[in-house]
């Protein structure tokens, strides 16, 4: 592998050093490693890992086809090898772990880059990569994590709980199995749990559980058909037939409010599978084959983009543009206020699929605080995007596999 660049290479991923003076003075990369006991234990010090003042972001690759995988660190811009994994359809991640889904279960990859959010400042971490384990499910499985725990829902509705802490330690740990069925993944948020039941023929209904599966609140709401889940600074946000629901927490109470699209979206137009930021409260998703949906949830409003036909699109949200990938092979870009086009690469993907939305081998668009990455599976590359400087292509990063599947993580 190696990397081709249009200028000189600046620090990768000129990321938001949001540590407090207070935090930073105390980060040491070069220092001896220390006991988290000992009194010289720098704030936020975590054993066998080191802290950086920027996000230290790589990337999980899969290749569906042959069952090759790789990490790409897009700090040193180095691939490394890990184990194969024949028969993967889908690659997930929670911003730590990588979860490579096959027919028959789910193989757990820890990245070795994290961050954590302490609100006023964020702390920066890079580890060893080190593989995991393998979770019970097959195709349908959907996980979900939070700094707590790690929430394995099956096709069935089935879920199971697993606790941060020993995945961290490179174990899978003993499960708790949480009581009942769900109607769609069970999310992990506010230090609680948020999910669908249904009772019935009747339209699912929001839930708030604790820890231990209990049920705690259930706000007043109605999701006919759910599709699509994302956790936002907001709230979780549930796709549902007609719009969005999105329950919030406040000072320890529960709601959900439905943010309607407005009109009738039939359903082959409707948002069913949401992308966006880590942090962000700009959503997209795919709306039919030649429109992006955008869910701005602090305002609670949807604007639907007129583009192109559609294969893969993300935004970084706060005035960044829309990135859509389209079927000519290029990167196209739209004022998310307008709707207007604002530039275009020129064709970076000779191969493009037919097929879309995150499906074997499609394309897929991950966004950071400041660059995009788009995975080129028949190149065998991935390009980094400056999408702040009118889509230029800031890194070629070419690749030994297929990378016919892609997640970021250190987010």
């Amino acid at each position: 592998m190696f990397v081709r660049t249009n200028v000189p290479l600046a620090p990768a991923l000129l990321s938001v050093v949001l540590m407090t003076a207070g935090c930073a003075s105390q980060v040491d990369s070069k220092s001896r490693p220390v006991s988290p006991t000992s009194p010289t234990a720098p704030h936020g010090y975590v054993e066998g890992a080191a802290e950086a003042a920027e996000q230290q972001s790589r990337l999980l690759l899969g290749d569906a086809d042959s069952g090759d995988t790789r990490v790409l660190d897009l700090i040193t811009g180095k691939t490394h090898d890990t184990a194969r994994r024949a028969g993967v359809t889908e690659l997930t991640t929670d911003g730590r772990f990588g979860y490579f889904h096959g027919a028959n279960g789910t193989h757990v990859l820890d990245s070795g880059a994290w961050m954590v959010d302490h609100g006023d400042h964020v702390h920066y971490y890079s580890a060893k990569t080190k593989e995991v384990g393998e979770l019970p499910g097959g195709t349908g499985t959907s996980i979900r994590s939070d700094k707590g725990v790690t929430v394995v829902t099956a096709a069935d509705g089935k879920a199971t709980a697993y606790r941060r802490a020993e995945l961290e330690k490179g174990t899978l740990g003993t499960p708790d199995k949480l009581p009942g069925t769900h109607a769609g993944p069970v999310v992990p948020y506010a230090e609680h749990l948020v999910t669908l039941v249904r009772d019935g023929d009747a339209p699912a209904k929001a839930v708030v559980l604790d820890r231990s599966g209990k049920r705690v609140a259930a706000p007043r709401s109605a999701c006919e058909d759910p599709k699509g889940d994302a956790v936002t600074r907001r709230g979780v946000v549930l796709g549902c037939a007609d719009g969005a629901l999105l329950v919030r927490e406040d000072d320890g109470a529960f709601t959900a409010e439905k943010i309607p699209y407005g009109e009738d979206v039939p359903d082959p137009e409707r948002a069913a599978e949401f992308r966006h930021r880590p942090g962000s409260t700009t959503l997209t998703a795919r709306a039919g084959k030649n429109a992006v949906w955008i869910l701005d949830v602090t305002e609670r409003a949807w604007k639907r983009v007129e583009t192109g036909p559609v294969v893969a699109a993300n935004t970084a949200g706060e005035g960044a543009p829309l990135v859509v990938l389209e079927r000519d092979g290029a990167l196209h870009g739209y004022d998310i206020s307008t709707g207007e086009e604002t530039t275009a690469t020129g064709r970076l993907l000779k191969d493009v699929p037919e097929a879309a939305g995150g499906g074997t081998g499609a394309p897929v668009i991950e966004v950071d605080r400041s660059r995009a990455y788009l995975n080129d599976p028949a190149g065998r590359r991935v390009y980094e995007i400056d999408y702040n400087d009118d889509l230029r292509v800031a890194r070629t990063f070419d690749l030994d596999v297929r990378p016919s599947l892609m997640v970021e993580t250190g987010r």
